[in-house]
C-alpha cells in the first residue's frame, strides 16, 4: 500500500487496520456514537432464570462523550504527500472565527484567507479561541521553503512553515479541504513539493491577452501552488509590453507597465515569479519592422524572416536595450533569453548562405570558427547582461549546439522542449554535462492554438497518467540519477493561429491539464486517485 507515493510499512498498514476494524465494531457506521451504560443501553433489563423482569442493580449515570473515526486526508489538488489521522471533528470556517499571524510579514496571506473563508482577520494575537486559525513562520534551517504542516486539532488550525510561501501553500490546501462545506479533516498534514520550479508559460505575443484575464489564471495557478508565470512577450508577429527605450517596436494591442506591474503584484502575492521572454536572435519581427537595417540577409540578399544580423553591434545593443530596460519591472530572479531558431541555423551550410555571419564568427572567435560559434557567443553576450541585473538566464535546447568552441555559459539552464531540430540533442547529453534542466517536453506539455503541423491539444488524462518530469523528450523518462538536475517544467500556452480559439476556450483547455502538470510536479509518484476521481475533484474545486 501507498500513501501518495510515499510506501507505508507493512507495520502500519497493519495497526491502521486494528484501528479501523475496532473503530468500525465499537461505532457502527455512523459518524459518530453516544456512549450508553451497557449492552442493552440505558433503558435495558436483566432476566432471572425463572423468566421473570428483575430491576439491573444501580449503576452510576455516564457523562457522555462523542467518538470519532481516524480522519482521512484531505482531498487537494496537488495531492498532500503526508497525513497523519487523529479522531476529531475536524475544522470548518464559520463567521466569527479569525484569522490570526505571528508575524506582520503574514499580512498578505491572512487578509487573503480570512476573505476567502468569510472569518475575521485578526492580525498579530498571542490569545486562542475557539476556531482560530493561526499562521506561523518557524525558522527551520535546511527545510524546503514551500514546505508546511497543517495540524487540525481541538476545533483550530494552525499552518506552520520555514517560509511565507509554505505558509501561503498551507492556507491553498485548507481552502481547498473546506471547499462545498467539508471539513478540514483532525490530524496533521506534512507537505512540501518535490520540484522547485513549476511553471505556466503563456505567449501573449502572437495572441493579445487582456491584463484580466492574465490575473485570473494568476488566482488559479496560485491556488494550484505554481510558482512561475513565464510571458513571451515579443515574437515576429507583436511586441506586447510598453517600452520607454523602443517605444517604435511596440503593437497597437498591448500591456501598458502599469497593468503589468499590476500583473507581477498580484503574482508576488501568490509567491508566483513571472519570467519574461525576450526570444532572440530569432523571433524578432515586430522588432526588425522598425529596425529594418538590422534584419539578417543570406548571401543573395533575401531577408531572412525573424532573424536579427548578429554580426552588427547594433543588434546586441538594441536587444540590450531591452533587456535592461525590462530588469526594472520584471523583479524576479529568472530571465528566459529564448535562442530557439535561429534561421541561419536550419540551412545546410550556414557559412556559405551567411558569409557576413561567418567572417564575424572568424574574428571574435578564430579562422576555424563557425556561425554557431558566433550565435552561442551572442548568447553569452546576452546571458552577461541579464546576470548584471542578478538574474538567472535559461534558453530553449536548440539555443545549444554540439561540438562548438564555444561554450554556452554553465549558468545558462536548458528549457527543454523539443528534440526535432537539425542537429538535436538527447536530453541526456545537457545532464550529463552537468546543467539545470526545465521540462517543456512538446509532446505533452504545449498547448499550441489551432494544432498546426503535428500538435494535438493535450489532455490532463495523458499528462496525469503518463507523463513525469523526468520524461523530458518523447515518452521514456532520463535515470534517475539526474533528477535533481531536473529543476522542474512548465505548461505552455502558443499562439500559432491566434484565431483558433478565444481566450474563453484557452482558459477551458487548459484548466485540467495545468491541474494535472503541477500535480506531478508537486509529486512525480504515481497519483493514488483515478483519472475519473481526480477529475471530479478538479471539477468540484473549481
Amino acid at each position: 500500500m501507498s500513501q501518495h507515493g510515499r510506501r507505508i510499512p507493512a507495520r502500519k498498514v497493519r495497526q491502521r487496520a486494528v484501528i479501523a476494524g475496532a473503530t468500525v465494531a465499537a461505532l457502527g457506521a455512523g459518524v459518530g456514537l453516544w456512549a450508553t451504560g451497557g449492552d442493552d443501553g440505558p433503558t435495558g433489563s436483566a432476566r432471572s432464570t425463572d423468566g421473570v423482569s428483575v430491576a439491573p442493580p444501580a449503576a452510576p449515570t455516564p457523562t457522555p462523550t462523542r467518538s470519532y473515526p481516524l480522519s482521512q486526508e484531505p482531498r487537494t489538488i496537488p495531492a498532500v504527500r503526508d497525513h497523519t489521522p487523529a479522531r476529531g471533528p475536524g475544522w470548518q470556517p464559520e463567521r466569527g472565527h479569525r484569522v490570526v499571524v505571528t508575524d506582520p510579514a503574514l499580512a498578505d496571506e491572512g487578509r487573503l484567507v480570512a476573505d476567502e473563508l468569510g472569518l475575521t482577520y485578526a492580525g498579530e494575537k498571542d490569545d486562542a479561541k475557539a476556531g482560530d486559525l493561526r499562521l506561523e513562520v518557524r525558522a527551520d534551517k535546511g527545510a524546503d521553503p514551500e514546505s508546511y504542516t497543517m495540524t487540525v486539532r481541538d476545533g483550530r488550525v494552525t499552518v506552520t512553515g520555514p517560509a511565507e510561501a509554505g505558509v501561503y501553500y498551507g492556507t491553498r490546501t485548507l481552502k481547498q479541504a473546506v471547499d462545498g462545506g467539508a471539513a478540514a479533516p483532525e490530524g496533521v498534514v506534512r507537505d512540501e513539493p518535490d520540484k522547485p520550479r513549476r511553471g505556466f508559460m503563456l505567449d501573449i505575443a502572437r495572441k493579445h491577452y487582456t491584463a484580466d484575464w492574465i490575473k485570473d489564471r494568476i488566482r488559479e495557478l496560485g491556488d494550484l501552488k505554481y510558482n512561475e508565470l513565464g510571458l513571451h512577450f515579443s515574437d515576429d508577429q507583436a511586441f506586447r509590453i510598453e517600452s520607454d527605450s523602443h517605444p517604435e517596436i511596440v503593437s497597437d494591442d498591448h500591456l501598458t507597465k502599469a497593468e503589468m506591474k499590476e500583473i507581477i503584484d498580484l503574482a508576488a502575492s501568490r509567491h508566483i515569479t513571472v519570467v519574461p521572454e525576450i526570444d532572440s536572435p530569432g523571433h524578432l519581427g515586430a522588432v526588425i519592422a522598425a529596425h529594418p537595417d538590422l534584419q539578417l540577409r543570406n548571401a543573395q540578399g533575401t531577408p531572412t524572416r525573424g532573424a536579427i544580423d548578429i554580426s552588427k553591434p547594433e543588434s546586441a545593443k538594441i536587444v540590450d536595450d531591452l533587456l535592461n530596460e525590462y530588469a526594472d519591472l520584471f523583479p524576479g530572479s529568472q530571465w528566459h533569453l529564448g535562442a530557439d531558431e535561429y534561421q541561419a541555423l536550419v540551412v545546410p551550410d550556414p557559412e556559405a548562405s551567411y558569409p557576413q555571419l561567418a567572417a564575424a564568427a572568424r574574428r571574435a572567435y578564430g579562422s576555424g570558427a563557425t556561425v554557431a560559434d558566433l550565435t552561442t557567443g551572442w548568447l553569452n553576450g546576452r546571458a552577461e547582461t541579464v546576470r548584471a541585473h542578478h538574474r538567472t538566464p535559461r534558453a530553449w535546447n536548440d539555443g545549444f549546439f554540439r561540438d562548438t568552441s564555444v561554450k554556452p555559459a554553465d549558468d545558462i539552464q536548458v528549457a527543454y522542449w523539443t528534440g526535432k531540430e537539425i542537429g538535436a540533442r538527447q536530453p541526456v547529453e545537457y545532464l550529463r554535462e552537468g546543467r539545470k534542466v526545465l521540462n517543456y517536453n512538446d509532446e505533452f506539455l504545449y498547448y499550441v492554438l489551432g494544432q498546426p503541423q503535428t500538435f494535438v491539444y493535450p489532455t490532463g488524462q495523458r499528462i496525469y497518467e503518463q507523463w513525469t518530469p523526468r520524461i523530458l523528450r518523447g515518452t521514456q523518462p532520463v535515470d534517475a540519477q539526474y533528477d535533481d538536475q531536473i529543476l522542474g517544467g512548465s505548461f505552455a500556452v502558443w499562439g500559432d493561429l491566434p484565431n483558433a480559439q478565444t481566450p474563453a476556450q484557452v482558459a477551458a483547455g487548459i484548466r485540467l491539464p495545468l491541474a494535472a502538470t503541477v500535480q506531478k510536479l508537486w509529486d512525480p509518484e504515481r497519483p493514488e486517485l483515478s483519472w475519473t476521481d481526480f477529475r471530479a475533484l478538479a471539477d468540484r474545486l473549481d
